[in-house]
């Protein structure tokens, strides 16, 4: 995933978690932004109290690897929160629950190497 497509600013998530309605599914809450920008960004937030560092940094490693094999529309900002219950799961789960999120927003547009 490339830093251009990465919420950074603690502003921003401020913003869009308190004005955005989320979309809740199993393990995740999705905050989606429709914007009129040329590129879309992610932002993720893991909390402290679900686990330790090196498991939330794992978390993130693997949300932006489910998220770097698709390709999405632009025009928006998404920040996807996780609960506890992602420490129950494995990844394929995790890929499998994040794609059906992603197909109810309608923001991808498929796989990259289609």
């Amino acid at each position: 995933m490339k830093k251009i497509n990465i919420i950074k600013e603690s502003t921003e998530y401020s913003r869009i978690i308190k004005e955005i309605q989320p979309f809740k599914y199993k393990e995740y809450l999705i905050f989606l932004e429709k914007k009129n920008n040329q590129l879309y960004k992610f932002g993720f937030s893991i909390s402290k109290k679900i686990c330790n560092a090196v498991k939330r940094n794992k978390i993130k490693r693997q949300l932006k690897d489910i998220i770097d094999a698709k390709d999405y529309k632009n025009d928006f900002n998404c920040i996807i929160m996780v609960r506890r219950s992602i420490l129950d799961i494995d990844y394929e789960t995790m890929k499998k629950d994040l794609y059906h999120c992603f197909e109810k927003l309608d923001i991808y547009k498929g796989d990259k190497n289609e």
